[in-house]
């Protein structure tokens, strides 16, 4: 009986201890304190469906993206598209750097091109290509974070780069983030 007291009470410390310090999927930081951009889209709301336009089952081009405000100081921009529910872990669906930092937003459309006309580039995804790859799940409801990178410079960093390229080129250079979820389910 006591046996059994002693680990219903540790139980919820257990469980609060492993949970301690991460972040949930999706959400991984790099650097300190930050200024909360706002992003959002023309093509779908937070927490809303994407529409198939944007998708593999659609044209796949990449949504609008729009956002209120960068920090003073703000060099260039990064984006960073990811789905944190897909079977074989986060899969990054998009990589883009260097945008210009007087932009407030990224068309729809964007090219599948390394190097885009304002010089911003364009990294490899798990699709093993350039540009963005729009949502495709093999099953059920998927999350895409669409997360928006304030940086104090540009970043010299090739076109072509992966994710883990971009976050390490990042570290200690952003001065504020935020970021956009659309869900998506195939039919």
């Amino acid at each position: 009986m006591l046996k059994n007291s002693v680990i219903l009470i540790l139980a919820p410390v257990l469980l609060f201890c492993s949970c301690e310090g991460k972040e949930p999927a999706g959400t991984e930081e790099v650097g300190g304190n930050k200024m909360e951009i706002k992003v959002t889209s023309s093509a779908f709301e937070e927490g809303g469906m994407i529409p198939s336009k944007y998708t593999c089952d659609g044209d796949d081009i990449s949504p609008p993206l729009q956002w209120d405000t960068v920090p003073e100081g703000t060099k260039s921009v990064a984006l960073i598209s990811d789905d944190p529910d897909a079977p074989v872990g986060t899969w990054v669906h998009w990589v883009l750097f260097n945008w210009p930092a007087d932009s407030k937003e990224v068309t729809e459309n964007v090219p599948p091109e390394k190097i885009l006309p304002n010089g911003a580039k364009q990294g490899i995804t798990d699709f093993h290509r350039i540009g963005y790859g729009g949502p495709c799940p093999p099953s059920g409801t998927h999350r895409y974070f669409f997360k928006i990178y304030a940086l104090d410079k540009m970043l010299d960093l090739q076109a072509g780069a992966d994710k883990p390229a971009l976050l390490k080129a990042m570290e200690g250079h952003i001065l504020g983030q935020g970021q956009l979820i659309g869900k998506y389910k195939r039919r």
